[in-house]
């Protein structure tokens, strides 16, 4: 009878401590007397995983009852246009648009007898128009230097000119004959909800299995039932879910097959696409050296002068750009072309060096700096832009602290909002904030169905109001 000798274990000649004189409970199961040492405990090696609270800390959230919601925006208070030099010898000018881009012919406000600035090919010139026909985007402006505007430089056919009024003249004991009184001018903005949905199942054998890994989560999720963890991290991918969707979700171009369904999905406008579309966009403060970050944050400083100029600014970047800022801001220090500065305040040598910021001033705004896990996270923004095309690589955020004031078409009054806030749809017997309801028989049974069934469920959109002042830095 053949004897087959065992394998696992092999006696040495000496007592030492060899490769195989160890328990590999991979390799060999429970199949043998020996008991492991079983760290039974789950290692968190990625800290905390979840990346909701951007919105939180930046905005609001109210509730809403129609399929849209629907804002409107102050226009600027005074006359600024860009116009085209018709005929410089008759100083006649067509306009074409707003300060802003937003065209504007024949409904201009520029009327008979206002003084008005022109500046183009170089040079500016005071004027008194003499000729603002109502329906008619040319005007004639007479220069207070000179004949016409051919006399003042001006030339046929340049169409970079910028008109702007301010104020007027007119002749003693002569009525007002301006035609036309100027109404302020406002913009409308919509967005729509999109409903989120997410699901987790287990069966009722799975659900009273008694594991061996201790399990942990975000929710604080404990114990020995595997269940547990799983539907935890549901709920909290769900979570960062209807935060993420805010920030990235765009709408639907005409030309995607999106549209045209009968399912009715049109997208809703997130955070970055709406800063793309309607605010700014910056791709300095990189790091290349601090002088030059300086003065490329210098010209964003300048971008939010032509705009609202809020005080009150909120950076939300990524690690590099955080560092970047950091070394910009060392390089200011009065200490840094001689040596390092100790401490915060006291300039104590024994504390530890604090090369860190968090918050500063730069003219005549304040902005306070904050790390966003979600730029650096490989799992999610982090990943993308690591591989994203440059000008697509998300690298941070400038969004204005405080509130602003709009006009709400739905409610008909004027109100002082954040200008970053969340919608979710909600009545007086049902909100969709975030819901969150168990079917099956795993517990109370509400069904004959041997599982449980978790089901989230929320709707909603984000509401970007002033979307000028804000900056995306890519």
């Amino acid at each position: 009878m053949a004897i087959t000798a065992r394998t696992s274990f092999q006696a040495a000649p000496l007592q030492q401590t060899l490769s195989d004189n160890y328990l590999d409970i991979q390799t060999n199961g429970w199949a043998q007397q020996y008991l492991p040492d079983l760290m039974e405990a789950e290692a968190e090696v990625y800290g905390k995983r979840t990346i909701s609270g951007f919105l939180g800390q930046v905005g609001a959230e109210e509730a809403m009852s129609a399929d849209q919601v629907i804002w409107s925006e102050q226009g600027r208070l005074h006359l600024s246009y860009r116009a085209d030099c018709l005929d410089a010898s008759a100083s006649t000018i067509n306009i074409t648009h707003d300060i802003d881009g937003v065209a504007r012919t024949t409904d201009h406000g520029i009327r008979v007898g206002d003084q008005v600035l022109i500046s183009g090919g170089g040079q500016t010139v005071t004027a008194l128009v003499t000729v603002a026909a109502a329906g008619n985007q040319t005007i004639t402006a007479l220069p207070y230097g000179g004949a016409h505007l051919s006399d003042m430089n001006f030339a046929d056919g340049d169409n970079d000119l910028r008109v702007l009024v301010f104020g007027s003249e007119h002749s003693k004991g002569t009525a007002y004959n301006g035609g036309r009184a100027n109404k302020p001018n406002f913009t409308s903005f919509t967005n729509k909800p999109i409903i989120l949905k997410d699901y987790y199942e287990v069966s009722g054998s799975d659900a009273s299995q008694i594991g061996w890994v201790e399990v942990s989560g975000e929710d604080g999720q404990a114990g020995y039932l595997w269940y547990l963890k799983a539907e935890g991290e549901t709920r909290s991918r769900f979570m960062d879910y209807t935060e993420m969707s805010m920030i990235e979700s765009e709408k639907a171009a005409d030309s995607s097959t999106i549209l045209g369904g009968a399912n009715g999905l049109v997208g809703t406008e997130g955070l970055f696409a709406a800063i793309k579309s309607r605010g700014h966009q910056s791709s300095g403060v990189t790091g290349v050296n601090a002088a030059t970050d300086l003065a490329e944050f210098d010209a964003i400083l300048a971008e939010f002068d032509k705009n609202g100029a809020i005080e009150e600014n909120m950076l939300f970047v990524n690690r590099a750009t955080s560092l970047a800022i950091d070394d910009m801001l060392a390089s200011m220090n009065s200490y840094g072309a001689g040596g390092t500065s100790y401490g915060v305040f006291d300039n104590s040598e024994d504390m530890a060096l604090n090369l860190g910021f968090s918050g500063f001033r730069r003219g005549s705004y304040d902005f306070y700096k904050s790390d966003w896990k979600y730029l650096n996270d490989l799992a999610t923004r982090g990943g993308i832009n690591a591989n994203a095309t440059a000008g697509e690589d998300i690298r941070g955020v400038i969004i204005p602290a405080g509130v602003s004031s709009v006009y709400d078409e739905q409610l008909g009054k004027n109100l002082k909002r954040p200008f970053l806030h969340v919608r979710f749809r909600a009545s007086q017997t049902e909100s969709r904030k975030m819901k969150t309801w168990i079917t099956g028989s795993v517990g109370a049974a509400t069904s004959d169905l041997d599982a449980m069934q978790v089901n989230f469920l929320s709707e909603r959109c984000l509401v970007t109001q002033g979307a000028n002042n804000f900056m995306l830095l890519n």
